[in-house]
């Protein structure tokens, strides 16, 4: 029996900030990575992240880039009445629709309930089985019941945040 291919796709703000206020902690692209290709081949994965152009997020993408994950970016816009965007939404739907026809699964990481349309139509028109990876208390209860599979979000998937040691700690350090 041929490995199953799968295609993955993960809303990196939305996995981002639902870690972060729910675990207080980041995600674990690395154990991510294993979970999904487990007995399974990866065809083609893609992280969708905002640019800032902040040093800090380019060694992240850098990490994202060497495990595996082509990192596709848009720019941060902030609007003169100070609200801000920064959506994949489009993106990703677009990136869905053209690999399910070259792959069996489809895998996202994102809570976000805009997602639910998408995984009916890969799995109507596809036949695709379709996995949602996502923090479950902060994932849209339309889009975990559309996957084929939801997968929480737990400790097994994250990292602890480390603390950054302020000046006076340093000072202290040096002492």
């Amino acid at each position: 029996m041929a490995e199953k291919r799968v295609a993955l796709f993960v809303d990196v703000q939305n996995i981002y900030y639902t870690t972060r206020q729910f675990y207080n902690s980041h995600f674990d692209y690395n154990a991510f990575w294993a979970l999904v290709s487990k007995g399974r081949k990866i065809t083609k994965a893609i992280a969708y992240a905002i640019d800032r152009g902040d040093p800090k997020q380019r060694q992240f993408q850098d990490i994202l880039r060497a495990i595996g994950f082509e990192v596709k970016l848009k720019p941060y816009i902030h609007r003169s009445d100070g609200t801000s965007k920064g959506d994949w939404d489009v993106g990703i739907t677009l990136d869905v629709m053209s690999w399910a026809p070259e792959v069996d699964i489809i895998a996202l990481a994102s809570g976000d309930g805009d997602f639910d349309l998408l995984l009916q139509k890969a799995q109507q028109d596809f036949g695709l089985q379709t996995e949602v990876y996502s923090v479950e208390a902060l994932t849209a209860s339309s889009l975990i019941q559309s996957s084929s599979h939801f997968i929480p979000i737990t400790h097994d998937l994250l990292l602890p945040i480390r603390k950054a040691k302020n000046s006076q700690q340093k000072a202290t350090n040096t002492i």
